[in-house]
């Protein structure tokens, strides 16, 4: 479960407690079989709350009640192992983290991350990692109780890599429908086929996926020069290798979007930016959709060269980007939860603006060169 350097502590604990809850839900499953040996679900904690404030001293109360409950199980929670990794927090975190360890009736490992990037932290878990499978969320994540349940279940049927849909989470306000679609759309975030549901089947890569042990076993460890895009080489190894992700649609969780523009801006731009570095590394890791930015940003800026010279392919393409963009944004009004007013006025706008910034993002990375190891 990785935790991001902007959260406050209490999302921290809204992490753990969600955890404990899913975990919760796989032992009343009954799931685990003798084939896994001990520590079956593995969960990744890498927390760097350095900018946070303070916490109530009974937040971990409702996750306290739960655990109670848990120690008519102790013999199945024999099967499990819990690693959180520490990123060089500056706040209670890691305290936090030990505070969990005790309580739990499973085994609970606090690690530590001194180079503090994503890659290396899920390195350090894996290495410490016994368990014959490996899990792994981030703060965004939102589970149901039955999640690891389902996973688990999707495994045994003798897949490798398994996952299912991502959602958007129930947004707040109305705003917060509005950086939801940004999320969703599948003319902005959402074109990754498991955010678009279906039926069972094999696609390129997942979220909040489930994976044999053996499959980092032989493919390796995570390429630690990638801040943003490490899944995207993992996963193209992982399918080189001849592994092939499952999507169920019986697995469901959720994703929180950022709610603040300057927040969805930042996370665009990032993406965008790192994959233009990973094309130094690994130009093979990427789906054509990933590139859809950069081309139209190239594109515009040579057809508004050539524009006092020949004003049609411009306007042809603003009229076409145009009605999709329409077209997208009235189809995300409909489809959310509230505020639909407000998305369909806002989307028409935004979208542009994300599309630019991503590919922008995407141009300055291939131009900024080849990534090292702590770049």
């Amino acid at each position: 479960l990785h935790l991001g350097a902007s959260l406050k502590e209490a999302q921290v604990q809204n992490a753990l407690l969600a955890l404990v809850q899913a975990i919760h839900g796989l032992a009343d499953g009954d799931v685990l079989q003798p084939v896994f040996r001990a520590d079956v679900v593995i969960a990744h904690l890498i927390a760097d709350g350095q900018r946070v404030g303070s916490v109530p001293a009974d937040g971990f109360a409702q996750a306290d009640g739960i655990l109670n409950g848990f120690k008519s199980k102790r013999d199945v929670f024999r099967q499990l192992e819990v690693l959180l990794v520490d990123s060089a927090s500056s706040d209670r975190t890691r305290q936090m983290m030990c505070d969990f360890s005790k309580r739990a009736p499973f085994s609970v490992k606090v690690l530590d991350n001194p180079k503090r990037w994503l890659a290396s932290g899920i390195n350090i878990a894996l290495q410490a990692a016994t368990g014959d499978a490996v899990i792994r969320l981030d703060a965004h994540a939102r589970i149901p109780k039955d999640f690891l349940e389902k996973n688990v279940r999707a495994l045994e049927n003798g897949e490798d890599i398994v996952g299912g849909s991502v959602c958007g989470a129930e947004p707040e306000s109305d705003w917060e429908a509005v950086t939801r679609a940004l999320d969703t759309s599948r003319f902005c975030g959402g074109a990754a086929p498991f955010r678009n549901g279906g039926e069972a089947r094999y696609v390129d890569t997942l979220a909040y996926a489930l994976y044999r042990r053996e499959v980092y076993d032989r493919v390796g460890l995570y390429d630690e020069r990638l801040r943003r895009t490490e899944d995207n080489d993992m996963h193209y190894r992982m399918r080189k290798a001849g592994y092939r992700f499952y999507f169920s649609p019986d697995i469901l969780s959720w994703h929180a979007a950022r709610k603040t523009l300057r927040g969805q801006l930042n996370q665009k731009w990032g993406n965008g930016y790192w994959i233009g570095r990973t094309m130094r590394i690994q130009p093979r890791c990427f789906a054509p959709r990933h590139l859809i930015p950069a081309l139209f940003v190239l594109a515009l800026v040579v057809l508004l060269a050539v524009f006092p010279l020949w004003e049609l392919p411009l306007c042809a393409m603003l009229l076409l980007y145009g009605i999709l963009d329409i077209v997208f944004a009235v189809k995300a009004a409909a489809e959310a939860p509230r505020g639909k007013l407000l998305v369909f006025l806002c989307l028409p706008f935004l979208f542009p603006v994300v599309h630019i910034v991503y590919g922008v993002g995407t141009i300055c990375g291939l131009l900024t060169g080849k990534a090292s190891e702590h770049a």
